[in-house]
């Protein structure tokens, strides 16, 4: 059954992929969604399973290498963990190619889209299925490349490809981590097997290597380069500034990327390698620190965004911020319960935007949206389904996800994870302001419409293409709002069956799974990461303060997002002239663009265009083939003087010659 979970989006992306224009966009279509909606059905099964009681396996697929003693497998490992992912991975994924069939229906390149949404589909999978690191690496770096083809999907668009070159890039830089860890474990462990690895680790604790000219702790060296490759591929900070400009990509591959494959795959590698992380402290408390501080930068940016793909994305960015420091005090149950949680609500709310996008002919401004409530009900209720989820309202999924993180930060009771936990109510009253904020002016107040190009655009097209619609546009020219003749409208049915099936996820995926995750039964992890029972138990009696903070915090970003946007509408304007400084530095985004922009892009093309013009061109072309063929041009040039095709200057030539062989001759 895993076989068939893995590769049929495998075999999905080479018949799309492949047959391309020649099977049509409908055959594409229809193979990999169908593909897809399989893999889901067998991810339940086995999942579900799994729960039940049926072992964990590894599925031995076929040997792949062998060098010297290291022999690594093409191996397929099912446990609980690689269940959980699984059910995200190809649930999300089924729904996103549906959603897809009607968000893209008027794109020419249709199967080439499906074809790359296969694609990273299969990579993740291979990803979260690998019991040993080279493989796990094999698809650590296919979901790089997926990522780069679907952010730059359309290739003509200069901010698409420039996004895609920026993703692929800073992906890169935690990639070479990842690499040099796994190099470390080889080195320290022989072998690259993930079971192994972990069953060895208590017995090379205090271990020492030479890493870069120092004497350094084996374990928490590798656990920190593991890390940063986490960092990476899951937009930590500083490595975080290609998420953002994700959002190039078309709105279902957001989706897709924040909500159950890329970002989620460097929580899935710490809570895999959790023993590890476990054995160094240092390690634990870098991963805490990192994550709190991501939790707070992203939240804060995301409130000062107009974009509503961009304030959805820099909420991934800090929900993940959540989890990692989850696992950093230890709560590597509590990180994993939330990646499962926000896997729904965060699909939701970016296929919601999509269906808001797709009702305002492509604006993505929420400048130029409001009272969109009533023209668009169904999206704006999953909308708010999304919300009160990622919230935390009680009992929806968020809130058994975060607040468990909230209470185990504060449980652990160490510097680090207070920190975190206050970090984290910071971070929590923002997401509720700017989600509010993101609900109230797009589906509340009065319609903005008229200054959103796109919309003026539709308006004109309608009329342009519509007779009658010039005397019906002649009868409300007076109209404030200058959008007379364009009315948002429902997305098509086959786009609204993944925000209904979505919206029952965000509400109850959390209740129905509250007591496996972060429960006090070690039964179902079985291992497969540090999870201490009596640890998640003390959850369930911490402070009453500390228990009704969450609540408490997301009543007041509520409250000042109402006031700001809905009582006072105008208030937001005031703030923004009074702490303008505050807001420059935010909706900036704490100005690290501007900062790597300056320390490694400027530098990077100062010095291609050195080697470029003095080392390429001004010296080895100079010198080189140019100088040469420059010194036969002057040769030929002087050699032709001589060819007059005259008689008597070659006898004179001649003679000039005998002349000087004689006078050689006779100095001799």
């Amino acid at each position: 059954m895993i076989q068939a979970i893995v590769f049929l989006p495998l075999i999905a992306f080479l018949i799309a992929g492949i047959g391309n224009r020649a099977i049509g966009a409908t055959a594409a279509k229809s193979v990999t969604t169908g593909a897809l909606f399989v893999s889901a059905a067998l991810s339940w099964v086995t999942f579900l399973g799994l729960i039940g009681g049926a072992p964990a396996q590894d599925v031995v697929v076929a040997e792949w290498f062998a060098s010297g003693d290291l022999a690594v497998n093409w191996t397929l490992k099912v446990d609980i963990l690689t269940g959980v992912m699984l059910v995200v991975i190809t649930s999300v994924s089924a729904l996103v190619h549906l959603y897809s069939w009607g968000y893209m229906a008027e794109d020419p390149d249709q199967p080439r889209f499906f074809a790359y949404l296969s694609l990273f589909t299969f990579a993740m999978l291979m990803l979260v299925t690998a019991d040993n690191l080279v493989q796990m690496f094999f698809g650590w770096e296919g979901v790089g490349l997926a990522s780069y083809l679907l952010i730059g999907f359309w290739y003509k668009k200069p901010s698409a490809w420039s996004a895609a070159i920026k993703a692929f890039v800073v992906n890169r830089v935690g990639d070479f981590g990842f690499m040099l860890g796994l190099f470390a474990l080889i080195m320290l462990f022989g072998t690259v097997d993930i079971d192994t690895i972990l069953g060895n680790v208590d017995g090379m604790k205090g271990a020492t290597f030479q890493f870069l000219g120092m004497e350094v702790d084996a374990v928490t060296t590798i656990a920190l380069l593991l890390f940063v490759g986490a960092m990476g591929k899951s937009a930590q900070v500083p490595l975080h500034t290609w998420l953002p400009d994700a959002m190039e990509g078309p709105t279902p591959v957001s989706a897709l990327i924040h909500a159950a494959t890329m970002v989620t795959a460097g929580v899935f590698l710490v809570c895999r390698m959790s023993p590890l992380f476990e054995a160094s402290v240092t390690a634990s408390t870098v991963v805490t620190y990192v994550g709190a501080l991501t939790a707070i930068f992203a939240a804060t940016v995301a409130t000062t965004q107009h974009d509503i793909k961009r304030v959805i994305a820099y909420s991934t960015c800090s929900q993940l911020g959540f989890m990692f420091f989850a696992a950093g005090v230890g709560a590597y149950g509590a990180a994993m319960f939330h990646l499962f949680t926000h896997a729904f609500f965060k699909a939701l709310l970016f296929l919601g935007a999509g269906s808001v996008i797709h009702a305002m002919h492509h604006e993505q401004d929420m400048r130029f949206y409001g009272g969109l409530r009533k023209a668009i009900p169904l999206t704006f209720w999953a909308m708010m389904i999304g919300t009160v989820a990622i919230t935390g309202l009680n009992y929806t999924s968020g809130y058994f996800s975060k607040d468990a993180i909230m209470f185990a930060a504060w449980e652990r009771g160490t510097e680090p994870a207070r920190v975190a936990f206050w970090a984290g109510l910071f971070a929590a009253t923002l997401t509720s302001f700017y989600s509010w904020r993101l609900i109230f002016k797009t589906f509340f107040g009065t319609p903005r419409w008229a200054g959103s190009e796109h919309v003026q655009h539709a308006v004109h097209d309608d009329h342009a293409h519509d007779g009658t619609a010039h005397a019906d546009h002649s009868h409300h020219g007076d109209q404030a709002d200058g959008t007379a003749g364009y009315h948002p409208h429902e997305s098509p049915l086959v786009m609204l069956v993944p925000l209904i099936v979505l919206s029952a996820g965000a509400l109850f995926a959390g209740a129905a799974f509250n007591g496996l995750f972060v429960g006090g039964d070690t039964a179902f992890w079985s291992g497969t990461l540090v999870h201490d029972g009596a640890f998640y138990d003390a959850l369930h009696h911490v402070p009453g303060l500390v228990h009704w903070a969450p609540f408490i915090v997301m009543a007041i970003g509520f409250l000042i997002a109402l006031r700001q946007y809905v009582l006072k509408p105008g208030a937001s304007e005031g703030f923004k002239a009074q702490f303008h400084l505050l807001h420059r530095f935010l909706s900036r985004k704490w100005y690290f663009d501007e900062l790597y922009n300056a320390i490694f892009v400027k530098p990077a093309l100062w010095l291609g265009r050195f080697f470029w013009k003095r080392g390429d061109q001004g010296t080895i072309d100079r010198f080189g083939p140019d100088g040469l063929a420059a010194a036969v041009l002057a040769g030929t040039a002087v050699s032709r003087r001589f060819q007059s095709g005259l008689v008597y200057s070659y006898a004179l030539v001649m003679l000039v010659g005998v002349a000087a062989f004689a006078t050689w001759f006779m100095v001799r």
